[in-house]
C-alpha cells in the first residue's frame, strides 16, 4: 500500500506525540510505513452534557479529571455586530469587566485571582463578548474564586475614571494602527465586503466614534446582552454533574436578566468586484482578496473548509502556496481562510509582496482562485489534505483550554452535541465532486473585492472576458 510523503511525516510526528502521552500499551505501537498508513484517527468523543438554566441560560459540561482544573466560558450575544450608531461599544464593554465591581476595585480584583491561583479574562469579537475564568477544581480554592467571580459579573462599575484610562489605550492603539498596514487593509476589507451590514463596522471603534461612548451607554449593553438568556455557560473540569449544575445555577442568577437578542440580517455577498487601495510608503504591498460567502449553519461548510485547505489553508501543501511562493516567489507569504459567523462570513486570500511583484502576484492569484472554483481539486490533492485534518482534529481536544473553546462555540452557534463527530464523518466523506460544487454555490471569483495598500495599487495584468472590465478600473483611494 503506498502512502505519500506528506501523510506519512504527519502520521509519524503524531505517533511521536501520541507514544509520549501513552501510558501501558497491551499492543504494539505503529512504526512502520504499512502500520501508520493503516491507522484511522478518530473524532474526540466529548460526553457533552447541556441543560437551560431558570434564568434561560444554555450550559454545556463536560467533566475531565486529567487535570484538578476547573474552566469556565461565558459566551455571549455581544460583539462588535450590536454596536449600533456607538462603533466600539462592545469592545469597550468587555475591556471593562474586571476593571471594578460593587466595593471592589480592579486591585482587588486582580490579587483576588492571582491570590488562589485563578485566571480571568474578559474579550470581544464580531459575533461575542467572553469571559472566562480557569481555578483550581479543589473547592477550597474553587469556592472564593466563584465568590469573586460571581460579585464581578453581577455588578461591574464602569467607573469613569477607569473608562477614560481605558478608552485614552484604545485610542492610542488606533492611532498606532495608522503607522502600519496591516490593520488598515483589514478595517478596509471589511468594510468594502460588509458595507451596510454590522460586521463591516471596525470592532475597536474610531478616533470619533470612541469619545463619544458614556457609561450609562455600557451599562445599557451589559445589562442587555450579557444576560443570562443570551448567554452560554461552558465549563470544563474535574466536577460531577450536580457540582455543575449548581455553578451553572450560580452563575446564571447573578448575571444580568434578559433574553436572546434577536438575531442578525444575513449578510449579502457583493454582486461585482469592488476596488480599494490605500496610499502607505512601505516595501511591500499587502493585498487581500475576498468576498461575502458564508455563515454558521451553512451546509456547504465541510467541503468549503476542506477545499480552502487545498486551495490556501494547508500551508506549504496548499495551491497558493505552491504556485506563488514556492515555484514563482511572487509573495512573501499567501493563505487563504474561510470565517463563518452568526450571519454571515468571508471567504479571504491574503498575500504580502515586493512592490515590483504586486501586479504579477495579484494576477496568478485570482487565476488560481478561479481555476479551483471552475474545477475543484484533484482526487489526489483531496486525499492528501483529508489525512491531515482527520489527524489534527484527532488532537483538536488535547486538554481543557481545547475543549471549552468547542464547548463555547457548539453551544453559541447552536450546534448539535455531537458536532465535533459530525464534522469527522464529513470530512471522511466529502468528494473532489462535493467541493467544486459548494465553491462554485458559494463564491463568484469575478466578484471578489481587491483591497491593497501599498505605494501604488496592483493591476490586474489579464481579464478573463470583456465583463470583468472593473478590474482594470482604478480603485478608490483611500488617504493614510
Amino acid at each position: 500500500m503506498k502512502i505519500n510523503t506528506f501523510r506519512l511525516a504527519f502520521l509519524l510526528g503524531l505517533s511521536v506525540v501520541l507514544s509520549a502521552c501513552a501510558g501501558p500499551f497491551s499492543g504494539s505501537f505503529p512504526s512502520t510505513e504499512a502500520q501508520i498508513a493503516e491507522t484511522d484517527p478518530q473524532a474526540p468523543a466529548l460526553d457533552i452534557q447541556s441543560w437551560q438554566t431558570e434564568q434561560g441560560a444554555k450550559v454545556l459540561f463536560v467533566a475531565s479529571d486529567a487535570l484538578p482544573m476547573l474552566d469556565i466560558r461565558l459566551v455571549s450575544d455581544a460583539g462588535s455586530a450590536r454596536d449600533g450608531a456607538h462603533s466600539g461599544l462592545a469592545s469597550l464593554t468587555s475591556a471593562l469587566l474586571g476593571e471594578g465591581a460593587n466595593g471592589l476595585s480592579v486591585d482587588d480584583i486582580a490579587r483576588g485571582f492571582e491570590d488562589q491561583g485563578a485566571s480571568f479574562s474578559s474579550s470581544s469579537y464580531r459575533d461575542m463578548g467572553v469571559i472566562s475564568l480557569r481555578t483550581l477544581s479543589d473547592p477550597e480554592y474553587r469556592e472564593p474564586v466563584l465568590a469573586l467571580f460571581q460579585q464581578v459579573i453581577a455588578s461591574p462599575t464602569f467607573e469613569q475614571d477607569t473608562l477614560a484610562r481605558i478608552r485614552t489605550q484604545m485610542m492610542q492603539g488606533l492611532r498606532m494602527e495608522t503607522q502600519v498596514p496591516g490593520p488598515q487593509v483589514n478595517k478596509a476589507f471589511q468594510s468594502t465586503v460588509f458595507a451596510g451590514h454590522p460586521y463591516g463596522q471596525p470592532s475597536d471603534g474610531t478616533l470619533d466614534s470612541l469619545p463619544a461612548i458614556t457609561r450609562d451607554q455600557l451599562q445599557d449593553f451589559y445589562q442587555s446582552y450579557y444576560a443570562a438568556g443570551n448567554t452560554v455557560i461552558a465549563m470544563v473540569g474535574d466536577l460531577d454533574r450536580a457540582q455543575a449544575q449548581a455553578i451553572a445555577a450560580e452563575i446564571s442568577a447573578v448575571l444580568p436578566q434578559g433574553e436572546e437578542a434577536p438575531a442578525l440580517a444575513r449578510a449579502q455577498p457583493l454582486t461585482k468586484r469592488q476596488r480599494e487601495h490605500i496610499t502607505f510608503p512601505s516595501a511591500q504591498t499587502h493585498i487581500l482578496l475576498g468576498n461575502q460567502a458564508t455563515w454558521r449553519g451553512n451546509p456547504d461548510h465541510v467541503a468549503l473548509y476542506v477545499g480552502n485547505q487545498i486551495l490556501g489553508g494547508g500551508g506549504f501543501a496548499s495551491i497558493l502556496t505552491d504556485e506563488v511562493r514556492q515555484k514563482r516567489g511572487y509573495v512573501y507569504g499567501i493563505s487563504s481562510f474561510f470565517s463563518p459567523m452568526a450571519a454571515g462570513g468571508p471567504f479571504q486570500v491574503s498575500l504580502q509582496t515586493g512592490n515590483d511583484n504586486a501586479d504579477a502576484a495579484l494576477t496568478l492569484t485570482l487565476d488560481l482562485i478561479d481555476q479551483f472554483v471552475q474545477d475543484g481539486p484533484t482526487d489526489e490533492q483531496l486525499e492528501e489534505i483529508r489525512a491531515s485534518i482527520l489527524g489534527s482534529f484527532a488532537l483538536g481536544t488535547a486538554d481543557n483550554s481545547d475543549i471549552i473553546g468547542q464547548l463555547g462555540a457548539i453551544g453559541f452557534y447552536d450546534l448539535p452535541l455531537d458536532y465535533l463527530q459530525w464534522f469527522n464523518q464529513q470530512v471522511r466523506t466529502v468528494t473532489a465532486e462535493d467541493i467544486r460544487a459548494a465553491f462554485q454555490r458559494n463564491l463568484a471569483s469575478e466578484n471578489l473585492a481587491i483591497v491593497s495598500i501599498g505605494p501604488e495599487a496592483p493591476k490586474v495584468m489579464s481579464v478573463a472576458t470583456d465583463a470583468d472590465n472593473t478590474a482594470n478600473e482604478e480603485p478608490a483611494d483611500r488617504a493614510p
